[in-house]
C-alpha cells in the first residue's frame, strides 16, 4: 500500500480544514517545502497537494507551491483543487505535476475530464471522487450532487481511469477511523480500480485496517499533523 502523504495549501500555507470547512482552517506551517522535504527524508514517494483556494475560486491560484515542491523534492505530486480547464492542467503539469486530480469537473464537464484521459493517459490522471452519503460532493464539498459515487466510478473506469480517490467528507479531519466499508464495497464493485484511501486516518491501527482491506493507497493528513502518526511510523509502511 502507497503511503500518500497530504499538503492542503491556502495562501502558500500547509493547513488542514475539518470536513471541508473554511471556518476551521488550521495553520500547520509557513513552508510547505519544507514539509514536502521532510515526507522526501522518511523514504516516501508520493504526494497529495491540495490547492484549497484554487477549489474555491475554480482556477488554480497556488502553482508556485507545486512548482516549488516538484523542482526541490523527487516526489511524484498528485495535484488537485481547482483543475477546470485545459489551461489549468496544463499549468499544472508544467509545473510539475506527476498526476493531476479532476472531482468537480468530472461532473460538471465530462466531456472535457474525457479529452483529459484521452490527451494524458490513464497514469497521469486520478478520478477524485469525494462522497457524502455515498452521493458525490464537489467545489470544495459545498455541493452535493445526486451522482452515486459506484456508478459514477464505474463510469470514469469504463473511459479508462485506473487511480481513484475517495474521500468521504463525513469522516475528512475528524480522526475517527476510515470508511473501510464503504472502500471494500467500491472495490468488489470494480475489481480494477487502484483505489487511494482518503480521509479519517487517526493512527497506525487505520493503515494496517487500510492494508487488510486492499487499496492501492492511503492518504495521511490531520493524523500526521497532529502528532498521533510520527514520520518514522511512516516511514516503516514505506520500507
Amino acid at each position: 500500500m502507497e503511503i500518500i502523504p497530504a499538503i492542503d495549501i491556502i495562501d502558500g500555507k500547509c493547513v488542514r480544514l475539518t470536513q471541508g470547512d473554511y471556518a476551521t482552517k488550521k495553520e500547520y506551517s509557513a513552508n510547505p517545502l519544507h514539509v514536502a522535504r521532510d515526507f522526501e527524508g522518511a523514504g516516501i514517494k508520493r504526494l497529495h497537494l491540495v490547492d484549497l483556494d484554487g477549489a474555491k475560486a475554480k482556477r488554480i491560484i497556488n502553482w508556485k507551491v507545486l512548482e516549488s515542491i516538484a523542482q526541490n523534492t523527487s516526489l511524484k505530486v498528485d495535484f488537485g483543487g481547482g483543475v477546470q480547464s485545459d489551461q489549468d492542467i496544463q499549468t499544472a503539469f508544467d509545473c510539475g505535476a506527476a498526476q493531476v486530480t479532476g472531482g468537480s469537473i468530472a461532473i460538471k464537464d465530462p466531456e472535457l475530464f474525457e479529452n483529459w484521459i484521452l490527451k494524458y493517459g490513464s497514469e497521469r490522471i486520478i478520478l477524485g471522487a469525494d462522497v457524502k452519503n455515498k452521493k458525490i460532493a464537489i467545489g470544495g464539498w459545498e455541493e452535493t450532487t445526486a451522482v452515486e459515487v459506484f456508478g459514477f466510478v464505474k463510469k470514469y473506469y469504463d473511459k479508462g481511469i485506473r487511480y481513484v480517490i475517495c474521500t468521504d467528507v463525513a469522516k475528512d479531519g475528524l480522526l475517527q477511523g476510515p470508511s473501510v466499508a464503504l472502500y471494500k464495497e467500491i472495490m468488489e464493485e470494480i475489481p480494477g480500480i487502484k483505489l487511494i484511501a482518503s480521509g479519517g486516518v487517526s493512527g497506525t491501527v487505520d493503515l494496517e485496517t487500510l492494508k487488510e482491506s486492499g487499496v492501492y493507497g492511503a492518504i495521511v493528513g490531520k493524523a500526521f499533523y497532529e502528532g498521533r502518526i510520527s514520520l518514522k511510523e511512516l516511514a516503516a509502511f514505506v520500507s
